[in-house]
């Protein structure tokens, strides 16, 4: 029995997949739910499992964009699976036949036909510069000159630097093709402001230096600076509701709850995974769920769920050195928060020259739904609660605070 292998629905409002990568080769035996394909989405990387065990033919190519509900492949449940030794055998036995047997005129003459055969889009390139294309040696089918062989071959006119010159091209995914435009949409639709202000993380240094050790052994995971700046941002949202608001037409719709999105680094790229209802969670619940979706991100487990649906972005540039950015609006968010690296600076407290650790915090937003009074007073909201965590982020009770 043959079984028809389709594009399930990787979410709501999503019509087509691209195939990133195929994980088996055409006629492989696969086994039941053995992952088979990478697909892109414009939200998320997946992995498509097989749905049943047998014999696999595959019925798209990498880089094909294919409607959900289309069959991608075809398997054979009847096939038996066949043993290691055996399969090892058939393919030397083949790879012995095809060496043994001889090449035949009609061979030799496609062979020596498509060696040096440009295709139109070479030929195009080649033309304007005025290259032969027996010239160039390709490097697609039976030696076909491919555009990007053709690209390649075209001399440089500058002076000649003696080192190497090679480019390579590759798509970019679904997902990255759709992060490209969406964020050209927000610079293009968007009225963007950023404004900056500054932290002085000595007192979290403090709380960290003489808890985290007990906390990790407590609750199983670190005591990190994401949770303090994620329940200084929803202590901030609440005091200024219009940057926890969007835009939907002529409305403006407010939220009663904080959903905040973290931005983390994946292997296919930036991920904004969501951590739901913020506001209830305490230092220990934001550090769990922190790590469980970095680590489904990483792994490429996210799904688009767990993508959907925030109210507002924290993004932590400083992990890779940034010392200050202006981050650009997650939509439909109105706001978004820029953590950046911590630096020992210079800085006057209590009329005294001292050294302490500074981080530089910038919020972009929407103007069209936040002015400016709302947009400072929240970023000094945050940066008083990331100054003073014991009074405004833990009710002067730190032990109670990071025991729960």
């Amino acid at each position: 029995m043959i079984l028809e292998m389709k594009v399930p629905s990787p979410g709501e409002s999503i019509t087509e997949v691209e195939i990133a990568t195929w994980l088996v080769e055409d006629g492989d035996y696969v086994e039941k739910d053995q992952p088979i394909a990478e697909v892109d989405s414009d939200k998320a990387t997946l992995e498509l499992p097989a749905e049943e065990s047998g014999i696999i033919t595959l019925k798209a190519e990498e880089g094909d964009a294919v409607a959900v509900g289309a069959v991608v492949c075809l398997i054979d449940m009847d096939a038996e699976k066949p043993a290691n030794s055996e399969q090892s055998s058939v393919s030397s036995k083949q790879s012995d036949s095809v060496a043994q047997q001889p090449v035949t005129k009609t061979q030799q003459s496609a062979t020596t036909y498509a060696t040096g055969t440009a295709s139109p889009a070479a030929k195009k390139v080649l033309a304007e510069k005025g290259i032969n294309p027996s010239e160039i040696k390709g490097t697609g089918k039976d030696g076909r000159v491919t555009k990007e062989d053709a690209v390649k071959a075209v001399p440089s006119m500058g002076t000649p630097a003696g080192g190497s010159r090679s480019t390579s091209r590759k798509k970019m995914s679904m997902l990255r093709r759709k992060v490209a435009q969406r964020l050209v949409a927000v610079k293009n639709e968007t009225a963007m402001l950023t404004t900056f202000n500054e932290v002085n993380m000595q007192p979290i240094f403090d709380l960290r230096t003489q808890y985290k050790e007990d906390f990790k052994a407590k609750h199983g995971v670190g005591l990190g600076f994401m949770s303090f700046f994620t329940k200084a941002v929803v202590r901030a949202l609440q005091m200024y509701p219009d940057v926890n608001s969007m835009l939907d037409g002529d409305f403006q719709i407010k939220n009663d709850f904080q959903d905040i999105s973290i931005a983390v680094s994946g292997p296919k790229g930036l991920m904004v995974p969501v951590i739901r209802n913020a506001e209830n969670l305490t230092f220990r619940g934001v550090e769990s769920e922190v790590k469980r979706l970095a680590l489904r991100a990483r792994d490429g487990q996210i799904t688009v769920d767990e993508m959907t649906g925030g109210t507002f972005t924290i993004t932590n540039g400083g992990v890779f050195g940034s010392m200050m950015s202006t981050p650009i609006v997650n939509p439909p968010q109105s706001g978004i928060l820029g953590m950046h690296n911590i630096v020992n600076r210079p800085m006057a407290v209590n009329g005294q020259v001292v050294i302490q650790p500074i981080m530089y915090v910038a919020l972009s937003y929407d103007h069209r739904v936040i002015d400016g009074r709302e947009s400072v007073g929240f970023l000094v909201a945050v940066k008083e609660a990331l100054e003073n965590p014991v009074e405004l982020l833990m009710d002067n009770d730190v032990t109670r605070a990071l025991e729960m």
